[in-house]
């Protein structure tokens, strides 16, 4: 069984086909699914997916680049939803920084704060945390080590493949890898791969983006988490179905909920 840890299922460009896509992942064997929060807005259609759909689920967060809407009370009250099962995806993303100096400066001030803020909600709820890092993988690691969480650990999603952040699978956390391991320019996920404990991997793919070769360019689903096990597979020399078993229990032991899903 695969399982869809990242997903934006509540992305307006699976409006029209949601049902078709649902099915199409089933019929791959992608039983189970992750809706994770980056825009508080977006909660309540990823709620009604969530309450229509029993193997699909959903995470409060705010991602860093809509970090000045962050309302914790708002975020609170939908992590009372029951299917609700992690916190994120928050995080630092740098890559668009200002170019002005100090508002460059304010602007990582700011998504610090609400990054540690969403930790801080994460071990209140003990729920584990989806962590969006983006060009900022010292300053991420910091602060998940500074600010205890490992209390609840996580997933470090669309995982940066960096050195800096291979040690933090001894904070509780696991990495998650999707289509841009396909990707001809890969070269340092590639290399970082087998660096990773595999039973620390999980299976996403950010969809509707980063859709993995041979289909880039094209609207990213579910069902294409069958070309990651693919690659995953080749990279490390280990069959398939082998690799599909172990990142099962990966993604049931970090989302409990997921145990259930058959």
């Amino acid at each position: 069984m695969i399982i869809d840890t990242h997903i934006h299922l509540d992305d307006k460009s699976y409006v029209e086909d949601l049902e078709e896509v649902i099915q199409r992942a089933q019929s791959h064997n992608v039983k189970g699914a992750l809706i994770p929060g980056a825009d508080p807005k977006d909660l309540p259609r990823a709620i009604e997916i969530c309450e229509k759909y029993e193997n699909i689920f959903f995470s409060v967060g705010v991602h860093p680049y809509h970090a000045r809407d962050l309302n914790i009370d708002y975020l609170e009250r939908f992590a009372a939803h029951p299917k609700c099962i992690a916190v994120g995806e928050c995080g630092l993303d740098y890559f668009r920084l200002p170019e002005d100096e100090s508002e460059k400066k304010e602007e990582k001030r700011i998504q610090k704060e609400v990054f540690i803020k969403q930790i801080a909600l994460a071990i209140k709820l003990q729920k584990p945390l989806i962590v969006h890092i983006r060009d900022a993988s010292f300053d991420s690691r910091e602060i998940l080590i500074t600010h205890d969480a490992k209390k609840v650990g996580g997933v470090l999603h669309c995982y940066n493949a960096s050195d800096i952040l291979l040690d933090l699978d001894q904070h509780g956390f696991y990495y998650g890898i999707g289509g841009v391991l396909t990707f001809k320019n890969a070269k340092k996920l590639v290399e970082i791969l087998p660096k990773i404990p595999l039973e620390k991997i999980v299976l996403e793919t950010d969809g509707p983006y980063l859709t993995p070769h041979p289909h880039r360019g094209k609207r990213n689903e579910p069902y294409y988490t069958t070309l990651v096990l693919s690659k995953i597979s080749q990279l490390l020399e280990i069959p398939e179905q082998t690799i599909e078993g172990i990142l099962e229990k990966n993604t049931q032991m970090l989302f409990k909920a997921f145990e259930k899903v058959s």
